[in-house]
């Protein structure tokens, strides 16, 4: 018999820095047992936000699944820059394509994209709104 899912909730925290507080408070799992699982299983991620979707079943366990850095943190870090335009028709920095490609490759698994292609463009669109050329993509 399968156990019957309480709530599903997506949440970030830095890779290893999870720990009991206000974002796992209205769960109702045991904070300690999923802080410690998810901080074992990010470790090799550290200075990376990691989305997890967590699922909670009634009987008090739970399972996540972790998801790839968001991709706008991921174009910071490829430009160097700390924070993004607030306005897009404000160009703060220019991402090559050959990082457009690797975090597109990267962030494949969690994008709704069929091929490569669609998800470099995915990845594209998020670097423009950030006030990011793209380059050989931007006029």
């Amino acid at each position: 018999m399968s156990k019957k899912v309480v709530r599903v909730m997506k949440i970030q925290f830095p890779a290893g820095g999870a720990k009991p507080g206000p974002a796992l408070a209205g769960a109702g799992i045991q904070m300690p047992k999923f802080c410690t699982a998810f901080n074992d299983q990010t470790k090799d991620r550290m200075g990376e936000t990691v989305p997890v979707v967590l699922t909670i079943y009634d009987d008090k366990n739970f399972d996540f699944v972790l998801k790839t850095a968001p991709t706008a943190e991921m174009i910071k870090k490829a430009c160097g820059i700390k924070k993004a335009a607030s306005d897009a028709k404000v160009t703060v920095a220019t991402l090559s394509a050959d990082k457009l490609k690797e975090i597109a490759e990267y962030k494949m698994q969690d994008l709704n994209a069929i091929d490569l292609e669609g998800a470099m463009k995915i990845v594209a669109g998020t670097a423009r709104n950030m006030g990011v050329k793209v380059e050989g993509l931007d006029a």
